[in-house]
C-alpha cells in the first residue's frame, strides 16, 4: 500500500462528497462540518484560514395554512432537525479573480446558501472575508419575477399595482443584515390573520413554515398579487419583533415547496477565465471586463443559475476597494430533480469565440452536457435569456443518483473531452466525447467501490484517473487508447516522512484533489472515533488530509532500456522507477509552457529536492535533459539518445548563449529551479548579491555551482533587457497618444524610465544595440507629455535625502548631516519592475527571489516567445489594452503581500 509523505489533522469531519479542493495558487480548502479549513500544503501544520458557516435566517417566501403543514411536499422541511449548518459544496475560482489576483472560494451550505469569500490579505486575520452573497441576489431576482408564478387575475383578488422588472445588474451585490432582517415566527399566531395562542398543535413544525416580508425595497409586497395576512403582535416563537406594518403572502404548500427548492442550492462550480479581445469585442458599457469567469450553481429545483463575475480591472494589496460584482446571466431547467454535481470547462479550439462546456448530474441519475459560447456569455444580461443549450444527455434517468463528476479536456486532443461520472452505487462511468463531431462514446462502467463514490480526479492530461469512496478505498486507473485499467498507486516515493503521531484508523474517504503540477494527490479521510482514545484523540482529531506522491505512476509502456543512474547510490529505487519519475517530472515541466497555466511548482520543486538529498546526480541528469530540449527541440528527441555525450558544462553553455531564443515562461522556470533546487542551500539575498559579483562564488565546494550561477545571471539579464526594452518602447509610443490614455489606471504605463536609462548606461557594454537605440530615442523624446514617468532625482522615504542609482536591487541614500556630525544613511529596496525606490507602503513580494515590487509589469512581458526583433511593433499592437499583472518579472510567479508567520499565505514554490 502507498505511504503518505505528510498529513494534517482536522478538528471537524466532512459530511459530503468532493469535500476537498486544490486552488491554482496552491491552497487547499476542506469543507469540514460547519467550517471551511484552508491550509498551505507546503506547511500543513502551519497557519490556517477559516470560514465559519453562519446561521442564516430563512427567506420570507410566504405563509402556509396549518392544515397543509404535513403535506407530502413539505415533509422534508417539517422533519428537518439540523441545528447547525454545514458545508455541502466548495469550489475555487481561477487565479486572478480576487482583488489581490488570488483565488475566490465559493461555498454552498446545507441550508442552500451560496457565498463567495476572498483571502484576508489586508485584514491580518484568519477568517476569510465574504464579498458576495449569491443566494441573496438570487432571492432578489426571484422576488422580482414572483418566483416565476403566473399572476392571479384581478377578478379573484383585488387589483394591485405591479412594478416593472428591474435589470438584474442594478441589484446590490449583497445586503447587510442590518438592512434586511429575515425573521422566523410561530405560524400558530398568524393563521387566518388572528391570534391563536391557545393552540399548540404543530408549534414546533410551524417555525420553519412562516415567512415574513421585510424587504427594504418592498418589491415582493408590490409585485405579489396573492392575498396577504396581517401579522399579529403576538410574540410566539419569533426571533425578532414583528413590525406592525408587515404583511404575509398566503401561499399553498406546493408553492412553498417550489419556492424553497428554487432558493436551495446544492452544488457550485467555476469556469476557467474566459477571455475576449477588446479589439473585436468592445468592453461593455456597464463597467465590466472582457475577462470573466462563470459561477454555476445547481439547486434542488433542478435549475442552474449562471453568474458572470468579472476579473478586477486593477489589483492591490493595500486595501480592497475594488468590489466583486456578480451578474445573473441565466437560469434554466437542467433536470427534473436535484442537481448533485456540476462542472465546467473551456474548449479553446476556436480562439476567437471559445466554446464553454457545462456538465450537470442529478439525483435522478441523469447526466447532461450543455454548451455555450463566450461571446453570448459576455453579452447576456437577462436571466431569462439562457446562454447554454443542451448538447447531449449521456446518462438517462435511472434509480442510481449521481454523486460526483470530473471532466478534463486533454491538451494533446483539443476536441476531446473525458468525463467520469461517479454514482451512489459505488460504480462510475467513463465517457469519451469528441465535441467537433458530436460523438459520445461510453468507454465502460466500473464497479470500483462498495459505497458512494465521493471523489474523482484526473491527472497527467487525462492519462490517469483516481477514485475514492465512502468505503475508505482509493483506486488508481490508467486510460490508454479506449480502455481503462486499474493499477496500483506507487509505493516507493522520495522524501518519505513518517507520521507516527497520526492514528491509522480511518473509516471513510470524502474527496481527493490533484496538485497543480500533477505530482501529488491529497485526500481527506474521516477517523473511526470508536477506535481513537476518547480522552485525547477523538476530541481534536475528527479527520485528516493525507498527501501521496504520484510522480512514480507508470502511464504507458516504456522502453525496455533505462538510463544508468547508479543503483549503488540509490538502492531504494530501481532504474525503471527512476525512469518513470523522470518522465513525469519532464512532463510536468512541459505543461507550464501553456501561458494560461499559473506557475505553481511546489510539488515539482519538492520532488526534485527530495531526490537531490539521496541522488543528486539523478536530479542533475533530469534537469540537463530538460535544458537540452530548450535548444535541441522536443523531449522526444532526447529519449532517442540525442542528448548522450553532452556534458553539463556543454549543455549549460549552450543554454546560456541561447537565452534570447527562449521564451519568457521558460526563463522563469529556469530561474525558479536554479534558485530553489540547485542553489537551495543559499538564501535569496546571498544569490542576489552573488549575481552582482560572480567573482565571489569561486571556492572549493562552490566551484561546481559557478556554471549554474552564470546561467542564472544570463537568464535574469535577458529578462532585464526585455523589461527595459518594452518600457522604453511603450514610453515612446505613448508620447503619440493623448495624456488621457495614461490617466486611466486600468492601462499600463511605464514608470522609472530615468532609472532604466541609467541602468543601460551602467551596462552599456553588455546590452544589445536595439536597447541602446531605444535609450537614445527616450533621451531625445518629449518628456513633458509624461513628466511623472521620467523622474531623475529620488528622495529617501525616511530622511528626504537624495538617493543615487547604483544597483537595480537596492539603494542607499546619501543621508543628512545632523548637529552632532552623524550622517545616518538608510538602505532602501528598489522596485523589481521600475527600478525606482519603493515607497513606505504595502508592497508586492516574490516568495522565490524575495524581491519587492511597487509597480506591476504588463502581461505581454510574460508571454514573449523570444527576444523581440523590434519592440516598437510589439508595443504598437498591444499598448492600448495592456493591463498590469502582479507577477514577478524574474520568476513569473504570483506576487503577494508578505504576511506574518502566524497567518496563512500561499507558496507557489
Amino acid at each position: 500500500m502507498a505511504s503518505r509523505f505528510q498529513a494534517a489533522t482536522l478538528a471537524t469531519a466532512p459530511c459530503y462528497p468532493n469535500a476537498i479542493a486544490w486552488s491554482d495558487e496552491n491552497l487547499i480548502a476542506v469543507g469540514s462540518g460547519h467550517l471551511v479549513i484552508i491550509l498551505n500544503p507546503a506547511l500543513p501544520f502551519g497557519p490556517r484560514g477559516l470560514i465559519t458557516i453562519p446561521d442564516c435566517e430563512p427567506y420570507p417566501i410566504g405563509v402556509v395554512k396549518r392544515e397543509e403543514l404535513l403535506s407530502d411536499c413539505l415533509l422534508s422541511t417539517s422533519l428537518n432537525r439540523d441545528r447547525r449548518p454545514s458545508v455541502r459544496s466548495i469550489s475555487w475560482s481561477p487565479i486572478g479573480m480576487a482583488p489581490n489576483s488570488g483565488c475566490l472560494l465559493a461555498v454552498c451550505t446545507t441550508e442552500g446558501h451560496v457565498k463567495i469569500y476572498r483571502p484576508p490579505f489586508c485584514d491580518f486575520g484568519a477568517e476569510w472575508i465574504e464579498v458576495v452573497d449569491i443566494s441573496d441576489r438570487l432571492y432578489d431576482y426571484l422576488a422580482i419575477i414572483n418566483f416565476g408564478e403566473p399572476h392571479i387575475s384581478s377578478a379573484e383578488f383585488p387589483e394591485e399595482k405591479t412594478p416593472e422588472h428591474e435589470p438584474i445588474d442594478d441589484l446590490p451585490n449583497s445586503v447587510p443584515r442590518k438592512e434586511r432582517k429575515r425573521r422566523r415566527v410561530n405560524t400558530s399566531s398568524v393563521i387566518n390573520g388572528r391570534s391563536s395562542k391557545d393552540s399548540n398543535v404543530g408549534s414546533c413544525l410551524s417555525i420553519e413554515m412562516a415567512r415574513i416580508v421585510d424587504f427594504t425595497s418592498n418589491k415582493m409586497k408590490d409585485s405579489n398579487t396573492h392575498p396577504t395576512v396581517a401579522a399579529s403582535k403576538s410574540k410566539g416563537n419569533s426571533i425578532t419583533k414583528i413590525p406592525s406594518n408587515c404583511c404575509l403572502p398566503l401561499i399553498t404548500a406546493d408553492q412553498y415547496a417550489s419556492r424553497s427548492a428554487m432558493l436551495h442550492s446544492l452544488a457550485v462550480a467555476w469556469s476557467p477565465v474566459l477571455r475576449l479581445s477588446s479589439k473585436k469585442y468592445p468592453v461593455p458599457q456597464n463597467g465590466s471586463s472582457n475577462w470573466f469567469s462563470i459561477l454555476a450553481v445547481g439547486g434542488r429545483s433542478g435549475k442552474v443559475s449562471l453568474w458572470r463575475i468579472c476579473v478586477p480591472k486593477c489589483y492591490s494589496v493595500e486595501d480592497c476597494k475594488v468590489p466583486t460584482t456578480a451578474v445573473l446571466i441565466g437560469v434554466f431547467q437542467a433536470h427534473n430533480s436535484w442537481i448533485t454535481s456540476i462542472s465546467l470547462a473551456v474548449l479553446s479550439s476556436d480562439s476567437s469565440n471559445p466554446q464553454v462546456l457545462l456538465v450537470t448530474g442529478s439525483s435522478d441519475g441523469s447526466v447532461r452536457i450543455w454548451d455555450g459560447y463566450i461571446q453570448e456569455l459576455l453579452k447576456s444580461a437577462e436571466a431569462h435569456c439562457v446562454p447554454f443549450s443542451l448538447l447531449k444527455e449521456v446518462v438517462t434517468v435511472n434509480t442510481v443518483p449521481i454523486s460526483v463528476l470530473s471532466l478534463i479536456l486533454p491538451v494533446r486532443s483539443p476536441h476531446l473531452m473525458l468525463l467520469a461520472v461517479g454514482k451512489g452505487s459505488g460504480s462510475f462511468d467513463l465517457w469519451k466525447c469528441d465535441i467537433s463531431c458530436n460523438k459520445f462514446d461510453k468507454v465502460g462502467s466500473y464497479n470500483a467501490h462498495d459505497q458512494v463514490v465521493t471523489g474523482l480526479a484526473w491527472a497527467f492530461d487525462g492519462c490517469c484517473l483516481y477514485s475514492c469512496s465512502q468505503d475508505n478505498f482509493v483506486r488508481s486507473w490508467i486510460f490508454h487508447g479506449n480502455s481503462l485499467s486499474e493499477v496500483s498507486i506507487p509505493t516507493n516515493t522520495p522524501g518519505l516522512q513518517s507520521c507516527t503521531d497520526l492514528p491509522d484508523a480511518f473509516v471513510s474517504c470524502l474527496g481527493m484533489a490533484v496538485s497543480p503540477g500533477n505530482l501529488v494527490v491529497a485526500m481527506v479521510r474521516n477517523f473511526d472515533l470508536d477506535a481513537l482514545d476518547h480522552m485525547y484523540q477523538a476530541r481534536a482529531q475528527r479527520s485528516a488530509i493525507e498527501f501521496f506522491w504520484i510522480g512514480g505512476q507508470q502511464l504507458d509502456v516504456l522502453s525496455n532500456t533505462f538510463p544508468k543512474y547508479g543503483h549503488e547510490a540509490c538502492p531504494d529505487f530501481s532504474e525503471k522507477e527512476l525512469s518513470i519519475w523522470e518522465s513525469n517530472i519532464l512532463w510536468s515541466l512541459q505543461q507550464y509552457e501553456d501561458l494560461h497555466k499559473p506557475l505553481v511548482v511546489w510539488d515539482l520543486i519538492g520532488a526534485l529536492l527530495a531526490f537531490k538529498r539521496s541522488i543528486p546526480q539523478y536530479v542533475e541528469c533530469t534537469l540537463l535533459k530538460w535544458l537540452s530540449s530548450l535548444y535541441l527541440g522536443s523531449l522526444s528527441s532526447l529519449y532517442l539518445g540525442s542528448h548522450v555525450g553532452l556534458s553539463m558544462k556543454t549543455v549549460l553553455s549552450h543554454v546560456s548563449k541561447s537565452v534570447s531564443k527562449i521564451s519568457s515562461r521558460q526563463l522563469h522556470l529556469i530561474n525558479i529551479i536554479l534558485r530553489r533546487v540547485i542553489l537551495a542551500e543559499l538564501k535569496a539575498d546571498q544569490i542576489n548579491s552573488k549575481l552582482q559579483n560572480l567573482e565571489g562564488i569561486y571556492g572549493s565546494e562552490e566551484e561546481q555551482l559557478t556554471v549554474w550561477m552564470e546561467l542564472l545571471l544570463n537568464s535574469e539579464k535577458e529578462l532585464h533587457e526585455r523589461l527595459v526594452g518594452f518600457s522604453f518602447s511603450a514610453f515612446i509610443s505613448l508620447g503619440a497618444y493623448a495624456t488621457s490614455t495614461c490617466s486611466q489606471t486600468v492601462y499600463w504605463c511605464p514608470d522609472g524610465i530615468a532609472k532604466m536609462d541609467q541602468w543601460v548606461a551602467h551596462n552599456h557594454e553588455h546590452v544589445r544595440d536595439q536597447l541602446k537605440v531605444l535609450a537614445s530615442e527616450v533621451a531625445g523624446s518629449d518628456r513633458r507629455s509624461h513628466p511623472s514617468k521620467y523622474v531623475e532625482e529620488e528622495q529617501c522615504s525616511y530622511c528626504t535625502a537624495s538617493v543615487p542609482f547604483d544597483s537595480p536591487e537596492v539603494a542607499v541614500c546619501r543621508g543628512l548631516e545632523s548637529g552632532d556630525g552623524d550622517n545616518q544613511k538608510h538602505k532602501l529596496v528598489r522596485c523589481s519592475v521600475s527600478m525606482q525606490v519603493c515607497p513606505a507602503t504595502p508592497l508586492w513580494f516574490c516568495k522565490c527571489c524575495q524581491r519587492w515590487t511597487s509597480k506591476l509589469a504588463p502581461e505581454s512581458l510574460f508571454i514573449m516567445p523570444r527576444y523581440p526583433d523590434d519592440f516598437k511593433s510589439l508595443i504598437e499592437s498591444s499598448v492600448q489594452e495592456e493591463t498590469p499583472k502582479p507577477f514577478c518579472p524574474f520568476c513569473g510567479i504570483l506576487l503577494q503581500r508578505l504576511q506574518p508567520e502566524f497567518l496563512l499565505s500561499p507558496s507557489p514554490v
